[in-house]
């Protein structure tokens, strides 16, 4: 057991709805945080909304509505889409949110206040997608940003600026003393190169060209600007306050990880460090920057008509829940890599993994037991097990802590491809040891311990598989008489007990393959 588990995912700007790629960050952030819920009973998981800026004052604008309206309409989108997806948060902030601002506001004016801020007029290149301005060396041969393909606009006007260039050396000695501080390990080069001529940054801007923002205490004419307004949620979510912060957050921070996508890996590991050493706060244990997500191998677009809606997957499938999603979407890339997503790959990795080998093993040994026993467990079928049979419980054992491990280093693929493996060598058993065969030339004793010992590895396949799939895994256990929720360090070989475990009327599928007539309704209708 461990004290705490403090997760966080980047807060979504609003400027539209939540497409696949929002979708794949908070699934491996639940699945994260589901996980860790196994292994400590102090868990936080904080997702939430960016609301402010240039971009949803000209979109509000747009459409005829106020900028708070734009807000609450799309903010309700991501949380809608959340609940679709079973995103267990324990708080959605918004950046709107008036506790918010005030303990915003303060921080802005602790940092004024220390000398960290200070008042500067900068003529420089501005990208309105990336919210913040560029080096000339950064923009393409054509003068172009490099992640939105267009022109940044020459800004000129005085601003607040954060000394981000005091704070140089420290980051990049925390970076090169603690190599697991940024996941995976091969993007801490790309930081260390960005930190070689990183500079002060703005931290406001005039209202007259971003009126809709946090104000200045002391400067009602500028707008606190995105890197202390959105970075800065994850620490007042929990209650920080410079005049004196929360038991909450004294119990939480300093984060375990920040769940991020790799674009603004920068200003996590470089702006957001800064500020946090500026604050005298403790810093992030890991920050874990994973990939992007294409469509068919083609990156998404607007232009391209390939942006997916996460609740379309759903509908379209129609899926009763989101655990074949989830499991789907959780497995499409190694740590921090890009991955991919396809209907055909979708129904092809979910109906091999979850129906064929995971769901019909459980089905089938469940189904033998009530036709060869009536569905109870004798106390002869959990003795004298045979050594095939120890080997396999030893290995469930073992499994879980290679899964403790790999989410230690946040490999969720890894873990999952790790679970199968499980499941596979569990198939293997029971091949192998053909409890029908067994059955037929009456040997029922050695047929019931080869059904126990299935059953019993069933009960740990319910727990590891519990993150990704949470109401198939709710469903086996339920079936195994079982407690999904016991903690990763209670499990045990001895969950399966004497006596009456299921009856026929009880054993049913519990994933459907996505293409099967009882799962896919239009498929139904069309036989």
């Amino acid at each position: 057991m461990i004290d705490k588990y403090y997760l966080t995912t980047a807060i979504d700007y609003v400027n539209g709805a939540p497409h696949i790629g929002h979708a794949y960050e908070k699934i491996l952030t639940d699945i994260i945080a589901r996980h860790y819920s196994l292994r400590t009973d102090n868990m936080f998981f904080l997702t939430g909304t960016d609301e402010h800026g240039i971009k949803i004052q000209k979109t509000a604008a747009s459409q005829g509505i106020t900028p708070k309206e734009l807000c609450d309409m799309n903010s309700q989108k991501f949380k809608d889409a959340w609940k679709a997806l079973d995103i267990n948060y324990n708080k959605f902030i918004r950046t709107t949110d008036q506790d918010h601002e005030k303990i915003v506001q303060k921080i802005f004016q602790k940092l004024k206040d220390k000398g960290d801020i200070y008042k500067h007029e900068y003529e420089g290149w501005y990208c309105q997608g990336c919210e913040c301005f560029l080096n000339p060396k950064d923009l393409t041969e054509d003068g172009l940003c490099p992640d939105h393909q267009k022109k940044p606009d020459i800004v000129k006007e005085e601003n607040y600026f954060f000394k981000l260039s005091a704070y140089k050396n420290a980051i990049i000695k925390h970076i090169k003393e603690h190599p697991d501080f940024i996941v995976p390990s091969f993007r801490a080069n790309e930081v260390l190169n960005q930190l070689e001529d990183i500079q002060d940054i703005s931290v406001s801007r005039s209202k007259e060209n971003v009126g809709w923002g946090i104000d200045i205490l002391d400067d009602p004419n500028q707008s606190i600007y995105v890197w202390i307004d959105a970075l800065s949620n994850y620490i007042t979510a929990i209650g920080y306050d410079p005049d004196g912060s929360s038991e909450q957050f004294k119990q939480l921070w300093p984060v375990d990880v920040h769940v991020i996508g790799k674009d603004i890996l920068k200003f996590h590991s470089i702006y957001w460090i800064g500020i946090l050493m500026a604050l005298d706060l403790p810093l992030p244990k890991h920050i874990f920057a994973h990939g992007w997500i294409t469509i068919d191998e083609t990156k998404m677009s607007k232009s391209l008509g390939n942006v997916v809606s996460p609740t379309s997957v759903l509908e379209n499938f129609e899926l009763q829940n989101a655990d074949a999603f989830r499991y789907y979407m959780a497995t499409s890339a190694p740590c921090g890599r890009d991955g991919n997503y396809s209907d055909i790959d979708f129904k092809e990795k979910v109906n091999a993994h979850l129906a064929n080998s995971m769901g019909n093993l459980l089905n089938r040994s469940l189904s033998m037991l009530v036709k060869y026993f009536d569905g109870g467990i004798k106390e002869e079928f959990l003795n004298n097990r045979s050594k095939e049979a120890e080997g396999l419980l030893k290995t469930a054992l073992g499994t879980i802590k290679i899964v403790e491990n790999h989410f230690n280093h946040f490999e969720i693929q890894e873990a999952a491809l790790e679970i199968i493996g499980l499941v596979d060598a569990t198939n293997k058993f029971v091949t192998d040891n053909a409890p029908w065969t067994l059955a037929k030339e009456e040997k029922m004793t050695e047929c019931g311990q080869v059904l126990a010992t299935v059953l019993e590895v069933m009960c740990i396949i319910s727990s590891l598989i519990y993150p990704y799939c949470p109401n198939i895994a709710s469903d086996m256990a339920k079936q195994l008489c079982y407690d999904v929720m016991k903690k990763y360090d209670d499990i045990t070989t001895d969950n399966i007990k004497v006596g009456k475990l299921i009856s026929k009327e009880d054993i049913h599928p519990v994933f459907l393959r996505v293409d099967s007539e009882l799962a896919d309704k239009s498929e139904k209708v069309k036989a």
